[in-house]
Parts: C-alpha cells; structure tokens; sequence
C-alpha cells in the first residue's frame, strides 16, 4: 500500500500531486498549487470533473468558456468559508493569481450533464459539530444534497486548539447502501500557527491497516479505507480540506462501535 502520508514537494508551484495511480486506488485526486501573482495555471478536465477552491489569495478564473472574474477573498484557510469553481469533464479552465495564491485542484471521475458554476462563500451554511472538545466547524463546498456534480464531494473543516475530529471514529469504505458508501478520501491539512502539528490515525477493525502519523503543515493524507479520526495539539487550530468519491456520490458513514457511546 502507498504511504499514506504525502508531504509537501517545495513552495512553488505544483507542491502536491496525489493521482488514483499514485495512491493505488480508484477515483480521488488532489493537487496543490502555490502560485505568485501574476502567474497563470490552465488544463483540461478530459474524463474528470473538477472542483478548484481558492485556498488563500485571490485569482481570476475561467472554465467551459465562462468569465468568472476574480475570485478568492480570504488570505489564509482560518478566515472563514472559500471560494471554489467547479469545472466538469471535457472541459478547460485556467487561473490567473491576482495576488500570492494557495490554489486546490481537486478531482474524480465526470459525467452527466453538469455545467461549470462558482461556489462562493456563503452558497452552504457553516454547521459546527460535537461537544467539549470535539467541536468542529464545517464548511460544505460540495455536499452530497447539492446535485451539481457527478463523484465529487468537497468540504473544509476546521478544528480548534486541542480538540479532536472525523471522531467517534468512522469509516465510509463499503459499498453497501443504505448502510454505508465507499469514498475514498484525502486530507489536506494547515496547521495555525504553522509550526504545530496533529496526529492522524487510519485503522480498520481488524487491524490490518493501521497507521498513525504526525500531521504537520501542508501535509496530505490518504484514506483508503477504515476509520480515520484527528486529533490536533493544545494551541494550534487545525484545517484540512476532504476530497471525496467513490461509486456513487453518497456520503453514508459506520461509527465504530466501541465509540459509539460518545454520541449518546
């Protein structure tokens, strides 16, 4: 199996690339830009849908043949909700960085008839989960109940100082609706201030895979399968953007059971 920790490659230009080839799975793929201002980042979707969200800075944006003017307004992922675009298959799109610009690329398989459309701030309401310190924040680009995409699902989370999240653990690695969904899943992680770190663990009840790592900044981790919950250390807020997919674009989850009580 790949490592399912994949550190940053330098601080300019194209700093992660996780492909279904490279984490030897099936649908989800993530990219990270840091882009300077005045650079000028373009592709073509082909067989993929897109979800590009503007991670810190701001740039000007087109897809499918559309103006969709400067976008992004927040200079760090701890300012509150993002900008995004979506972009489906058989399509191009290109970004111009108006200022110093942090740019995700998230994708998964296309299809259907879906149309490019910016997500700005605002589109879906911030919903804070958990009690103590397991509370969260939860910002959705592209939830499930928006029927605006054709695999994928995009949300940003942010966890404060000391607090733990993705927990009671969970996992979404069955296909087995309505009991629960395969989505396979990355965690793109920021860390304020940016010198702390987190902890990630990835397990399944058997313990076959079972995997903790220490999460630093920039660092993307790989959910293959199993249970995947956070925990981020006292004085250092957490953020990390998920991407989603799998064979149907349903999010339905299993608690472990040994946690469950947490919930009552």
């Amino acid at each position: 199996m790949p490592n399912l920790l994949v550190k940053p490659e330098g601080a300019h230009g194209r700093v992660s690339h996780v492909t279904p080839e490279s984490a030897g799975w099936t649908y989800v793929g993530f990219d990270m830009h840091h882009m300077r201002l005045g650079e000028i980042l373009s592709a073509e979707t082909g067989s993929r849908e897109v979800c590009l969200v503007w991670i810190s800075g701001k740039g000007k944006a087109t897809a499918s043949g559309q103006d969709f003017g400067v976008l992004g307004e927040r200079m760090s992922p701890f300012e509150g909700a993002p900008h995004a675009l979506y972009i489906p298959a058989d399509s191009n799109w290109s970004v111009t960085a108006e200022t110093d610009l942090e740019l995700a690329v998230c994708s998964a398989p296309g299809g259907g008839d879906f149309k490019a459309k910016a997500i700005p701030p605002g589109t879906h309401p911030k919903v804070s989960r958990g009690k103590g310190s397991n509370v969260r924040h939860v910002y959705n680009i592209m939830p499930e109940n928006d029927d605006s995409a054709h695999s994928l699902l995009v949300v940003e989370v942010i966890t404060p100082s000391g607090n733990t999240s993705s927990y009671p653990s969970h996992k979404h690695d069955q296909d087995d609706l309505p009991n629960e969904s395969f989505l396979e899943e990355t965690y793109y992680h920021r860390l304020n201030p940016p010198q702390g770190f987190a902890f990630q663990r990835v397990y399944t009840d058997d313990r076959s895979l079972d995997e903790a790592m220490a999460v630093e900044d920039r660092d993307v981790t790989l959910v293959p399968k199993g249970y995947h919950p956070c925990a981020t250390i006292h004085g250092y807020d957490l953020y990390y953007l998920n991407v989603m997919a799998g064979p149907k674009r349903v999010w339905k989850f299993h608690n472990a059971k040994e946690h469950e009580w947490l919930l009552a």
